[in-house]
């Protein structure tokens, strides 16, 4: 069985806006209702738990009555501290309808553009290991500076990689990752694979999707508002 978890508790602070950006409408549509759809329509995708804060929690299950949600939708899980807290209170309501050799995918809510395909390449290859993530390969030179002033080494590009989301874990062994870190090297987690890296798991690198980007700026929120439009106007 493979369950998705959603991470809809960030606050959003960055893009400056009066709600959490994944609630933002665009093109008459919440957020976080993109990726909602993709999920619940995808075949291998058994289950759907939200981490979400109480205050937002009966609007997603209302905007959630205009998609078809194929019964897939299990939950409400309650948002942590932190992004990795969030993931670790899905883990354990996860846990309760799971098994521990079944998968998590974790996917942000402010991640809209994930695609089908993205889904599959990731569970896929998440079954020949512990898990797998997507990462995209850096096209510029890396620095490192130690006092955030001056260059101090230069990386290999090479070597370095960028990690997206969707996440896939074997549910049980990440679970157990992750309590491992607790109860102060979990605050200072990340990104959702460093558990896994950590604790030694069998993490798959896979190809990443340079249009699956995450909302975090006002530019990103106009892209993301162009692309709809666009694809509305062809349709």
């Amino acid at each position: 069985m493979n369950i998705a978890l959603v991470l809809s508790g960030g606050e959003g602070k960055r893009l400056d806006s009066d709600i959490p950006k994944q609630y933002i409408k665009v093109c008459g549509r919440p957020i976080i209702l993109y990726c909602l759809e993709c999920l619940c329509a995808h075949k291998d995708i058994h289950g759907i738990q939200i981490a979400a804060g109480d205050i937002w929690q009966e609007r997603i299950k209302k905007w959630m009555q205009r998609i078809d949600t194929g019964k897939k939708f299990r939950g409400f899980s309650r948002p942590g501290a932190t992004r990795q807290l969030s993931v670790l209170h899905g883990l354990e309501d996860i846990g309760r309808y799971a098994g521990k050799d079944d998968y998590v995918l974790i996917h942000d809510a402010a991640r809209p553009v994930l695609s089908s395909g993205q889904i599959t390449s990731c569970l896929d290859a998440a079954g020949n290991h512990e898990g797998a993530v997507p990462v995209l390969p850096m096209k510029d030179t890396v620095y490192r500076s130690r006092d955030q002033k001056r260059i101090t080494d230069l990386l290999e590009r090479k070597e370095i990689y960028a990690g997206q989301a969707p996440e896939v874990f074997r549910l049980g062994i990440y679970y157990e990752a992750n309590i491992r870190l607790l109860p102060e090297q979990i605050l200072h987690v990340n990104g959702s694979a460093e558990p896994a890296v950590l604790a030694g798991m069998d993490i798959a690198m896979i190809p990443g999707d340079e249009g699956n980007f995450k909302i975090t700026t006002k530019a990103d929120l106009k892209r993301f508002q162009r692309l709809q439009e666009e694809k509305e106007n062809i349709l």
